[in-house]
């Protein structure tokens, strides 16, 4: 399937790389999405589809949810990043990745 290619590094396969080596507990599916939003030619063309296993449909559509999200889900105003330090560390400790990392 489409997770046993080999990626070109970027900072997809860096986030999913990292968050492999670190423990994080995020489901199969949450970690190819990071893995393979940007990765346009299968998901948005269709290409490489000879190299899919039947669990890639899955895989996709949780791309295609997230790509809603964000490639045009920025603005302009400045976030309150004191104000949201609270809910990312709480998801942090939630998927074990709330301590020190290994980059």
């Amino acid at each position: 399937g489409i997770s046993n290619l080999v990626m070109s590094w970027g900072h997809d396969e860096y986030m999913f790389q990292m968050l492999k080596a670190n423990g994080c507990t995020i489901p199969e599916a949450g970690l190819n999405m990071i893995r393979f939003h940007s990765f346009y030619p299968w998901h948005d063309k269709r290409a490489y589809t000879h190299l899919e296993s039947t669990d890639d449909a899955e895989t996709m559509k949780w791309v295609k949810e997230f790509n809603k999200f964000d490639l045009y889900s920025k603005g302009d105003a400045i976030p309150d990043v004191e104000g949201l330090k609270p809910y990312y560390q709480a998801l942090f400790k939630k998927y074990n990745i709330d301590g020190k990392l290994k980059w």
